[in-house]
């Protein structure tokens, strides 16, 4: 009789065979198949990994979770990384740490206000809300779609206790200004880098390398990480993004009073801090006081915030662990396809503002943006129902201004300045693909369809 380990042999050699059959490469047919903006791509390790931990069948973080975790945050070079269920959890499970009453004097409380902007994805703002704070809006800039430095030195006023913004598109903020600003009025700092992993930043005025001790080390002049500026930071592992789980999302920091508070905020909100099927890591499961309870209640059952269950499955961690191997590869064509759609799109600079990389900055594209202008001869719709129409897939600059979607009409709120470029992006902007899956066919494709859009022809 075979062995369990016998068979499960025997079933990954057969799920490689099954990934050649299923997954072989497919000749690119452009008038059948569609340039996709962004998608998962993969090999035969990944549904490896995958049916491997299936057979575990512990279903709930385990092996695969524990070495995710590891890895990335080696990656970083940071010490905490914790596996949430999405970027946007990732984004609540950070900022929620930080109301904490276990930082005293220095949580944030209702009515505390959060500098970010209005010209982004929603998940960065719903944090704010959701924990009663305040945001505070600044406008961007126009082609690398970051905040305005100058309009967040104005920002700071007397509430002002954090800052939590996305590096968009891959394009990191201004992070001397930020860290400066960080250090001088004393406050947090979360990095959205769900769209940035793998761009870097290189510090001028020095490395906030432990912002939370507002120290300044030594003048940095070598480039590093985006999502290690932080006292938090935040990942998203959605196909869209540049390494996917399915689901997914990870909460990064080196501080390990932070990490801890953000695993309870994950966990249920519970105190206990011991892994999945451990028991009485800190020696005192049953020998101290909390509350009101009686004295010595098991701590495993003791609940220090009022927290969620936001938890990633084994599985997904599975095809995170091979996907992270794949990681410096896909950053590599990302910028490739970036350079190359530069290149197809320099001649209509004239009538269109290409992205750009902030001073500093190397970015992991996200995706690649377009800003049609106003004297271009025609509109964002125009151009977007053309390359639509001819199988290529845009995608406007997420929101636009989150203030004029419903959901966000009557937000307390403040504005720093006025949000003009913010408002231009939400009717002139959009953007395509980058992303690994994008090959040298489908960019000749690209450079024919615009070259016809550019040439006059339109949709009938």
């Amino acid at each position: 009789m075979s062995t369990p380990e016998a068979i499960r042999t025997q079933i990954l050699a057969l799920v490689k065979e099954y990934h050649t059959a299923k997954f072989a490469p497919k000749t690119f047919d452009p008038d059948k198949d569609l340039v996709h903006y962004a998608g998962r791509v993969f090999d035969a390790e990944e549904i490896v990994n995958l049916v491997d931990a299936g057979l575990d069948f512990y279903l709930t973080a385990n092996r695969y979770a524990e070495r995710f975790e590891a890895e990335f945050a080696e990656y970083l070079g940071l010490s905490n990384a914790l596996l949430v269920n999405s970027g946007s959890s990732a984004n609540l499970v950070a900022l929620t740490a930080l109301t904490s009453p276990k930082l005293k004097d220095r949580r944030l409380k209702p009515g505390d206000e959060v500098i970010t902007t209005a010209c982004g994805f929603p998940t960065t703002l719903n944090p704010i809300l959701q924990n009663q704070l305040v945001p505070v809006f600044v406008d961007v800039n126009l082609g690398d779609y970051t905040a305005i430095p100058e309009r967040l030195c104005t920002a700071i006023g007397p509430k002002t206790k954090a800052v939590m913004m996305a590096h968009t598109m891959g394009v990191p903020f201004h992070l001397d200004t930020v860290t400066d600003l960080v250090k001088k009025h004393n406050l947090w700092l979360i990095e959205d880098n769900c769209d940035a992993l793998g761009s870097t930043y290189t510090m001028k005025s020095g490395d906030m390398n432990r912002i939370r001790q507002n120290s300044v080390s030594c003048p940095q002049i070598s480039p590093r990480l985006t999502g290690t500026f932080g006292h938090l930071s935040t990942f998203s592992f959605y196909p869209a993004h540049h390494i996917t789980l399915g689901e997914g999302g990870c909460v990064a920091t080196d501080d390990d009073d932070l990490a801890r508070i953000a695993r309870s905020i994950r966990d249920w909100g519970r105190d206990c801090y011991c892994a999945g099927g451990e028991s009485n890591t800190c020696g005192k499961r049953f020998s101290q006081q909390f509350g009101t309870l009686p004295y010595g209640y098991d701590h495993k059952y003791v609940y220090s915030h009022i927290g969620y269950n936001l938890k990633v499955t084994d599985m997904q961690a599975a095809v995170g662990c091979a996907q992270l191997r794949k990681l410096d590869q896909f950053i590599a064509r990302r910028k490739k396809n970036f350079r190359k759609l530069t290149e197809i799109l320099k001649p209509y600079a004239d009538r269109l503002i290409l992205p750009r990389a902030t001073e500093s900055s190397d970015p992991s594209w996200f995706g690649y943006v377009i800003t049609v202008k106003d004297q271009a001869g025609f509109t964002r719709n125009d151009l977007t129902t053309f390359l639509e129409t001819n199988h290529i897939e845009t995608r406007n600059l997420f929101s636009g201004n989150l203030l004029c979607h419903p959901a966000y009409q009557s937000i307390p709120h403040r504005i720093s300045g006025d949000l003009t470029n913010t408002n231009f992006i939400m009717n002139n902007t959009f953007f395509i693909g980058v992303y690994p899956g994008i090959d040298d066919k489908r960019l000749n494709y690209i450079k024919a369809v615009f070259n016809r859009f550019m040439a006059g022809e339109r949709v009938s």
